[in-house]
């Protein structure tokens, strides 16, 4: 099927404007073909490749090309290619979940995470329990925790009289955001309204005599307090690598003998992030004097006194850094807490959140084509058309000052070297699966007019075909990522030449 680029019929825009279609430009994508225009330089100056032919020359096989690029102030379509195409926008959700929790939320909201004593605290002892109260937040890491432990010290707490409880009823519990990504892997984590370390435990082995030494942690830069919520067994096998079991109050891992050679480490995901923040506060409280119980489950949201208080950063610093390091926790963390802000403060399932933010955005871009089944875009069956995003980036980023929330995206060249002084600006938020490139937000071409745009490429009968074992380096993955990370820069420098003068 020709994946043939569509432009603006000029006549077709004068009508609309002169018929009070004031929108017109925005709420339909171009529809006629676009001719190759001439660099400036005059009429002998070399003509551009067109789009269709970048994308011929791309070498990507049976992948499927759509993107839409626009006027970013104005919203007028300059160029589209499958503008209907639904298309997996993998991490380039991230982008609509800012926007989403930006306008729930607002951009000063902050997690917080507290210990409620429920009674009275008389001369170092609390009469009463002592429960470790969620709000949901995704950037918890050991040291903050350290920290609420020390105030609690501060706060004249020596020691409790009732048990030690937990509450994470702010977020619903997901088990883990995808269930088609292979087990291992630390960015498909557990989430809950009580969340450490983007919920991950730093496994590490050391090679002793014809075996190994192994330890689980939640180690930062300044403590690594071991913990036993998350086991590791050494098992004499080359495959598979990792194997996970639910062992009920704890994660039970296996390990490949084989797999081991020297010494090493890597992340996991915590399948049970509140028993792992759990334990590792009542470790921290330990080295403060404080011994606590282990920790039980609180029914309902604690009436009392709060004992002590860390709170996160603020909203906007943490959606910059979710679209930074394109940490999945952080995007189904704030997605999931902006859907309950809408819903009365009650929390939803993912897929409903997800549902919600769906809508949400539909309402915006006049489209009943948004199909997101998470915040994050790790699962493989969302989507999106390239005009629907962009529509997202035309309407919504400017008021939610997403620009500069969005990183660098530097231009390619022919080897695939990011070139850092390209005279083409690109702000954007890049997505990648299993044969699957996405790219969004804005190019600032120079001395040219702001354009918006989206490119989604994927292959998805070749990432379906996977088995669960090829998903984490699948053969043939970074090739076909080169490759469309070329395209989509070869894309952007031809707009900047034919459209944003």
């Amino acid at each position: 099927m020709s994946q043939r680029p569509t432009s603006f019929n000029r006549r077709w825009i004068l009508a609309g404007l002169l018929a009070g279609a004031a929108d017109a430009a925005l709420a339909a994508p171009p529809t006629r073909s676009l001719r190759p225009a001439p660099r400036p330089g005059g009429a002998g100056a070399r003509l551009y490749p067109s789009a269709e032919l970048l994308v011929e020359r791309s070498r990507l096989g049976d992948a499927k090309v759509a993107f839409a690029v626009a006027d970013a102030e104005t919203g007028e379509f300059l160029e589209t290619m499958n503008p209907f195409l639904p298309q997996p926008p993998a991490s380039t959700a991230k982008a609509i979940t800012a926007l989403y929790a930006l306008d729930s939320l607002g951009a000063d909201h902050r997690f917080s995470t507290r210990v409620v004593g429920t009674g009275p605290v008389e001369d170092g002892l609390l009469k009463g329990d002592l429960v470790l109260v969620g709000s949901g937040d995704p950037t918890l890491d050991t040291n903050r925790l350290a920290t609420l432990a020390a105030n609690l010290k501060a706060a004249g707490v020596h020691s409790v009289e009732g048990k030690f409880l937990t509450w994470d009823g702010a977020l619903p519990i997901v088990h883990a955001i995808d269930a088609d990504q292979p087990v291992q892997v630390g960015y498909n984590p557990a989430i809950s309204g009580l969340n450490l370390n983007f919920n991950r435990v730093h496994f590490e082995w050391r090679r002793a005599g014809s075996g190994w030494n192994t330890t689980m942690d939640a180690r930062s830069d300044k403590y690594r307090p071991d913990v036993t919520v998350s086991r590791m067994s050494i098992v004499k096998r080359r495959y598979p690598i990792y194997t996970y079991e639910d062992g009920g109050e704890v994660d039970r891992w296996t390990v490949a003998s084989g797999a081991l050679g020297g010494d090493g480490a890597r992340w996991l995901p915590v399948r049970k992030p509140t028993a792992y923040t759990a334990e590792v506060f009542q470790i921290l409280a330990r080295s403060h004097g404080i011994d606590l119980d282990a920790a039980g489950s609180a029914p309902e949201k604690p009436d009392g006194t709060v004992l002590a208080e860390v709170e996160s950063t603020e909203l906007r610093s943490m959606v910059k850094a979710m679209l930074k390091y394109s940490t999945n926790i952080t995007a189904e963390a704030v997605g999931l807490a902006s859907s309950a802000a809408r819903a009365g403060g009650v929390p939803e399932p993912l897929p409903i959140s997800a549902g919600r933010m769906s809508a949400w955005l539909g309402a915006r871009v006049d489209s009943s084509r948004v199909a997101l089944l998470d915040h994050s875009g790790l699962g493989g069956a969302s989507r999106i058309t390239a005009p629907d995003m962009t529509r997202a980036m035309v309407r919504l980023g400017p008021a939610a000052g997403l620009e500069p929330l969005l990183k660098p995206f530097y231009i390619r060249d022919s080897q695939g070297r990011s070139d850092r002084n390209h005279p083409v600006k690109v702000n954007a938020k890049t997505g990648t699966l299993n044969f699957v490139n996405a790219l969004t937000g804005y190019i600032n071409p120079p001395g040219g007019r702001k354009l918006a745009f989206a490119i989604f490429i994927s292959d998805v009968p070749r990432r379906d075909a996977l088995t669960v074992a090829q998903r984490e380096r699948p053969e043939g993955g970074r090739t076909f990522a080169n490759r469309a990370r070329r395209l989509q820069s070869r894309l952007i420098e031809r707009w900047s030449e034919v459209h944003a003068a």
